[in-house]
């Protein structure tokens, strides 16, 4: 799976799942907008058969670069973000992990059930075509018990290994210039924001602004019949000049702690 099969498979599947984003889209487009995507965001757990280290293989061999460290200790979750060296226009790549053992063993056993089922020696590769290793062994009591401790894991339980956001980089737009006119054209057509920590994540002094609306819901199948759960959101980024004169490409960790609540099942 070279980068643009990923690219591909990626947007069909969250589109699949997201319709709010194929519907910001096509109005974006209607308005002249070109859309250019600042990054995509991958979930996962701190286990060696699907750490944060499959995922920085893969994407090293397709010519990314780490970039950027992150630590997330309210939501137990630490990050990197990789950026093309070859193609900067490339977006960049955000990849979370959970760490497991920061939880208790009931949750760890639940996580540890589900990844029996992740073939032994996997790559990235396999994993993402895979997307759910486990899903003919969903239980939704399970996925109960792992959002009373995280709702990422609930996600990433009934989600697995696929595009958690795509995002939409302001900069190049010609009428919805701003994050606030972004946010206010979203709300005019309908869209639930993600107003934790504000409807704006970060500052101009930040050198980066952030919104998001809040994930759509799919009916997922569980042994005990079909539930509602989070799907997918879309992501909004407007980023500032640094006193070098270069656009700040990185993250800012307390606003991206709030993003990551946007799959937060309502």
């Amino acid at each position: 799976m070279d980068l643009d099969k990923f690219f591909k498979k990626s947007w069909d599947d969250y589109i699949e799942i997201t319709p709010s984003a194929k519907k910001i889209n096509d109005l974006l487009k209607k308005e002249g907008e070109d859309i250019v995507n600042d990054h995509i965001a991958l979930r996962t757990f701190s286990d060696d058969r699907v750490g944060l280290k499959v995922f920085e293989e893969y994407f090293c061999e397709q010519g990314y670069e780490k970039k950027g460290d992150y630590s997330f200790p309210e939501k137990k979750l630490r990050a990197n973000h990789f950026e093309n060296r070859g193609t900067p226009s490339l977006p960049k790549i955000f990849i979370s992990e959970l760490d497991l053992e920061s939880f208790s063993t009931p949750f760890k056993d639940i996580v540890e059930k589900v990844l029996k089922y992740v073939p032994i020696g996997a790559t990235f590769r396999e994993l993402y075509n895979l997307t759910l290793p486990w899903k003919d062994q969903l239980i939704y009591e399970d996925y109960q018990v792992l959002r009373k401790e995280s709702e990422y894991a609930a996600w990433l339980l009934a989600m697995g290994f696929r595009a958690n956001h795509f995002t939409v980089f302001i900069n190049p737009l010609k009428k919805l210039t701003s994050i606030r006119k972004m946010n206010d054209f979203l709300k005019g057509h309908g869209f639930s924001l993600n107003e934790s920590g504000g409807d704006v994540k970060g500052s101009p002094e930040d050198f980066l602004e952030q919104s998001s609306i809040m994930a759509d819901t799919q009916v997922v199948s569980f042994k005990e019949g079909e539930f509602d759960v989070s799907t997918c959101y879309y992501e909004f980024a407007q980023r500032y000049k640094l006193p070098s004169g270069e656009v700040f490409q990185g993250f800012i960790a307390n606003s991206a702690s709030k993003i990551f609540e946007s799959t937060n099942l309502r």
